[in-house]
């Protein structure tokens, strides 16, 4: 029978992808927590979603998103060892995420307005998913800041996925999204 405890974590230590160990208390391992946390997110909106188009895109965000949480669980002494697309992020993943914006925001400009969100239980997923992706990459620049080697394509990629984030949220509310304030 297989365990799913270790009690390797007990000492208050996390295992690195491609082995070695760090505390919970990371400044890494509070960024990819956070992308853990928007997969998470992004799985609630994608099971909200009517649009079967919208719900493909999320599963792949989430995948993608895997990436990125290897990227920077990665034990750094072994990044030779990622996989481009796999393991490691790649501009072709941030590129991809502009041109998916750029697309979006021509089939439908944003509002010169702040907006509320929560007028569709997909789109207020969405700017959940939004919010802790900015999270993850304000614990990355920390990370950095605190001398750990981060994979910029990994910082950038969570830049971009927050963007897309925001731009998807605005596509699920559709056309009757509050704005903050009625002045």
């Amino acid at each position: 029978m297989s365990r799913i405890y270790t009690r390797t974590g007990d000492d208050g230590t996390t295992g690195l992808f491609l082995g070695g160990r760090v505390s919970k208390g990371d400044e890494l391992v509070d960024a990819y927590g956070d992308v853990d946390e928007a997969v998470a997110l992004l799985g609630v909106a994608r099971c909200a979603s009517a649009d079967p188009q919208l719900a493909d895109l999320l599963l792949r965000l989430q995948r993608e998103m895997f990436v990125v949480g290897s990227d920077l669980a990665a034990n750094p002494d072994r990044r030779d060892r990622l996989t481009a697309g796999v393991s490691l992020v790649t501009p072709a993943m941030i590129s991809e995420l502009e041109t998916l914006i750029d697309r979006l925001v021509t089939e439908r400009p944003l509002r010169p307005v702040f907006v509320v969100p929560g007028t569709t239980a997909t789109g207020a997923a969405i700017d959940h998913a939004r919010t802790v992706a900015r999270r993850a990459e304000r614990h990355v620049v920390r990370a950095q800041a605190c001398g750990h080697a981060v994979s910029q394509d990994a910082l950038r990629y969570l830049n971009r996925l927050s963007d897309l984030l925001f731009v998807l949220a605005r596509h699920a509310a559709g056309e009757v999204e509050e704005p903050a304030s009625r002045a």
